[in-house]
């Protein structure tokens, strides 16, 4: 049985017993998954999962309008255990991807190799089975045996699938390997024959059935809960200190760049100076303590923050883009202190002034040389005791300034990256939408 929505990815794996099959259990296999993956958990916990032999393998559906996994216990109990990993990470890409209620492209099937290439290009190889679509690496040789199965144009197709496979490089779009195949006839008539055939495609069983049959309206609900399920994870890997697992910072640019428009900076901002919060006690005779009611005074809490917020001095900064930020340190500036000091390959402490409920700062440069980000680290690395985190606004242009003690926030100006790359998982990137200056 076909459900609706549902993607069926990989082929069957031999020598499960009926009891070991009865006897799996997918639970742990998820625990391992928080623990080492707390990202792609976070998705799959707004999942549910459906144990069923309706479907040989494993796959993902939208029925009605609700986020499904399916598996098959004979074939995920035959898995190695980093391999059931690697399985539920090909799932919660084809969700990332929107491949559930994105359009097919036509023809369909060719369509299908193209998005399984782009999904296990961010899955590490030692974590897919061996039948999976590998861009870079050749279909497994055929055993003699397999040969006697099959007939010399079966064959001669094979290897056509397995030179193309291993000729493509990793890390490229579902539409881009799409593009790439409808190229090669060679390749194109390959795939078109197992079709016609009843032949299981090379690399996997079957199509990713259903998803084109969403209606508008289930395909806008749809889109809708999977940006969420996507906001919030990313959110509460950026949360953790290892909220983001093995997962590259290549990887990670792009899943924050696929939801860019979904989390606003300002949100970001916000939950960066919430984090740096602390509390501070005071004694209070109108609460009781609860350990001495009426003999001691209660405790009494507040929460404030100090945070000190480097200004990159170089003209490529502009007023407008200072403007920009100080307009949302103006909003947080009610419960948090700001304490502001301008920068280029030093800090100039002169500039030092105080933003809190009751001050507002001034914009004025002092500075207008390169920029060096070892000093705003070093400086409050220095200053440790004074402040509970610090920003740096920039437009990203220095090299790599190393680890930090203090939690650190990177504020790009529009249209700007690091220059050095993905920042250090205890960082905050938050980037500033709008036109880049001129």
């Amino acid at each position: 049985m076909t459900q609706k929505g549902t993607n069926v990815d990989l082929a069957p794996v031999e020598g499960v017993s009926k009891e070991e099959a009865a006897g799996f259990k997918l639970d742990p296999h998820l625990l391992d998954l928080l623990w080492n993956e707390p990202f792609y958990s976070s998705i799959l916990r707004k999942v549910t999962k459906i144990r069923t032999e309706d479907i040989p393998t494993a796959g993902v559906s939208t029925t009605g309008g609700e986020l499904k996994l399916w598996w098959n216990p004979e074939f995920v109990a035959g898995l190695p255990t980093k391999q059931v990993r690697g399985l539920l990470k090909h799932e919660c890409w084809h969700i990332i991807l929107g491949h559930i209620f994105d359009r097919k492209q036509d023809p369909h099937t060719h369509w299908n190799y193209a998005t399984d290439w782009a999904i296990n290009s961010e899955v590490p190889e030692d974590e897919l089975p061996e039948c999976g679509l590998k861009p870079g690496v050749p279909f497994p040789e055929l055993t003699d045996e397999q040969r006697m199965k099959m007939d010399s144009q079966r064959i001669a197709d094979y290897e056509t699938m397995s030179s193309f496979q291993a000729g493509l490089p990793k890390k490229k779009s579902s539409e881009w390997y799409f593009a790439e195949l409808m190229k090669d006839s060679d390749v194109s008539d390959a795939i078109d024959r197992a079709g016609e055939s009843g032949e299981p495609g090379f690399g996997q069983l079957d199509d990713h059935e259903g998803w084109e049959e969403l209606s508008e309206e289930e395909r806008e609900f749809v889109k809708g809960k999977v940006r969420k399920a996507l906001e919030d994870a990313v959110k509460e890997a950026d949360g953790k200190s290892n909220g983001w697992g093995s997962m590259p910072g290549e990887t990670r640019k792009r899943i924050r760049e696929i939801i860019s428009s979904e989390i606003p900076w300002q949100s970001v901002l916000k939950k960066f100076c919430g984090l740096t919060r602390r509390a501070n006690r005071s004694s209070n005779v109108r609460r009781l303590n609860r350990k001495y009611p009426g003999i001691h005074p209660g405790v009494q809490k507040g929460y404030t923050s100090s945070i000190a917020v480097y200004i990159d001095q170089s003209g490529s900064v502009s007023d407008g883009e200072l403007e920009l930020l100080f307009g949302e340190l103006a909003n947080l500036a009610k419960r948090t202190e700001f304490v502001l000091f301008n920068f280029d390959t030093e800090v100039d402490e002169a500039s030092e002034r105080l933003w809190s409920r009751s001050k507002t700062p001034s914009l004025e440069r002092t500075r207008c040389g390169g920029t060096c980000f070892k000093a705003p680290t070093e400086h409050a690395n220095k200053n440790s005791h004074r402040f509970d985190g610090y920003l740096v606004l920039t437009d990203g242009g220095a090299s790599d300034p190393g680890p930090s003690k203090l939690k650190r926030g990177w504020v790009l100006t529009p249209g700007t990256d690091l220059w050095f790359g993905e920042a250090p998982k205890r960082d905050f990137l938050i980037k500033m939408k709008g036109k880049k200056a001129a």
